[in-house]
């Protein structure tokens, strides 16, 4: 088993692509065949597989986000750091906070068009935290 935390910036709100951090953590750790998990370690970001060939998709995602939960909704009560707080959170609970990934042949498993990114959910710049565990042999 091979664990890491690695510290991500996140400048505003969207993806930010981690795939390559992640795979060099997977190298890092010599498992050959195994599995790769993720967990970010905030409640207003999230971690997602997507599609990495066009940014579009992402943009896609985004603008759905804002339509299904919107800034500042007056349904929200928690507002203690803004308009885009309590939409934060749910999109959080509504995608993920961890995922896993295969590892084979030493390295991440994904399909021809998928990434691993991190989604950040506030509008200002965030320092975020990801431990990436790799077990297997």
């Amino acid at each position: 088993m091979h664990q890491q935390t690695l510290e991500i910036t996140a400048p505003r709100r969207g993806t930010r692509e981690i795939t390559a951090d992640v795979a060099a953590v997977v190298h890092e750790s010599g498992i050959d065949i195994g599995l790769c998990h993720l967990f970010v370690h905030h409640t207003s970001a999230s971690l997602i597989i997507c599609e990495n060939a066009d940014p579009l998709v992402r943009e896609d995602l985004e603008r759905f986000a804002q339509r299904l939960v919107p800034d500042g909704d007056p349904m929200f009560k928690h507002r203690q750091e803004g308009a885009d707080d309590m939409a934060a959170h749910v999109r959080t609970v509504l995608t993920q906070s961890a995922l896993s990934v295969p590892v084979a042949g030493g390295r991440l498993a994904l399909g021809t068009w998928q990434g691993v990114f991190l989604w950040e959910h506030r509008y200002i710049a965030q320092r975020r935290r990801i431990t990436i565990s790799v077990i297997g042999e």
